[in-house]
């Protein structure tokens, strides 16, 4: 015979798995973070049923917002396996912000999504003050985001991570402009490592390598495997920001994320013309080394997979490549030119990058 209403037992959300109370928590705990990344432009304060922006306050005359979305692909895996959550926010933060950028725009504000079967207070705060940390980087400021507890979804101990990132340019300093042209000059900036593209293949190389997380380092002894794969994607905005406004010179701009240099430079030039990479312009640094090495990768696959070494693109006029230099810092360098596409590939790519010794 069923059980009537009055013989079942009470049931609340806490048993369900959804403990509203931690949640409450994990807000108490963040507020700290969110409010020190506060910005002109911010109205309001954490925890609303949205975030408040007053664009007219950021003395924009004639702006074009532009708006980001991204996670930080399976290099959370990474995180979660290591225990090591401190560093995965800047991830996240830095893959929003520098697809901002490159347009030309300034970071304005930030939020982020966090989800799990089951909330670790100590695990989410460790990750959301990451992502304030990126935010304070980049000058923009969290004012909100979402937190969601779904048991059933998610396993033990795994978690999800999105962000999504609104910045704002006037409308006649947009990039790429319209000028670009044959003879110009493409500068570069370093990456920090791996930054968050391929890390379905990173995983599947480390496991055919027979290491672990824990495991010193092939290519930098000084640290584990985990410690140097997850440190994190290097976040490009404060320093293109002043180079823009300090030389009126750039062009374009190309963040190198999924796909490499191959597939995301020619996405900021005319179809009329290519990139001419000189690859002995810059060495292939040692964990991209040691990657093609044990995944046997040709180099046109590890271009077209991994940033090497190469995180931000510059194009510039030639008679401003020095000036823009000097502007950017010493670490970055001209790798290549402008060309006539003609009925060939949107990049061109000469002689083979010198690697780094293992």
């Amino acid at each position: 015979m069923p059980a009537t209403p009055k013989d079942k037992a009470k049931v609340t959300y806490r048993d369900a798995g959804v403990d509203i109370d931690t949640g409450n928590a994990l807000v108490e705990a963040i507020g700290p973070l969110a409010a020190s990344t506060r910005r002109t432009g911010v109205l309001g304060a954490l925890g609303g049923f949205g975030g408040l922006f007053d664009l007219k306050a950021c003395g924009f005359t004639d702006p074009v917002l532009v708006a980001a979305t991204d996670g930080v692909g399976t290099k959370l895996k990474l995180a979660i396996e290591t225990g090591i959550h401190d560093g995965i926010g800047l991830d996240l933060v830095a893959m929003n912000v520098n697809d901002i950028v490159v347009q030309g725009a300034e970071p304005l504000f930030f939020l982020d999504y966090f989800a799990a079967g089951k909330l670790d207070l100590g695990v989410a705060t460790a990750v959301v003050g990451s992502i304030a940390k990126g935010c304070k980087e980049a000058g923009c400021a969290l004012i909100g985001g979402e937190t969601a507890e779904m048991p059933g979804l998610y396993a033990p101990g795994d978690y999800d991570l999105a962000g999504f990132a609104v910045g704002a340019v006037e409308r006649d300093q947009l990039l790429p402009r319209n000028d670009i042209a044959a003879g110009d000059v493409i500068l570069a900036l370093p990456s920090s490592g791996v930054h968050a593209n391929g890390f379905s293949l990173v995983r599947r190389i480390v496991e055919g390598a027979g290491l672990r997380w824990n495991d010193p380092a092939p290519f930098a002894r000084e640290a584990t495997l985990g410690e140097v794969l997850l440190t994190p994607t290097r976040i490009y905005v404060r320093q293109i920001l002043e180079t823009i406004r300090r030389t009126g010179a750039v062009k374009a701009l190309a963040h190198i994320t999924g796909g490499g240099l191959t597939d995301n430079i020619p996405r900021v030039l005319p179809q009329a013309l290519a990139a001419e990479i000189d690859l002995a312009a810059f060495a292939l640094p040692p964990v991209f080394a040691w990657l093609m090495r044990e995944a046997r990768l040709a180099q046109d696959e590890m271009l077209r997979t991994f940033n090497c070494g190469i995180g931000m693109i510059l194009i510039v006029g030639p008679q401003d490549a020095e000036r823009v230099l000097q502007a950017l810092d010493e670490d970055a360098k001209m790798i290549g030119t402008i060309g006539e596409r003609g009925r060939g590939a949107p990049i061109r790519y000469a002689g083979a990058f010198a690697r780094s010794a293992l």
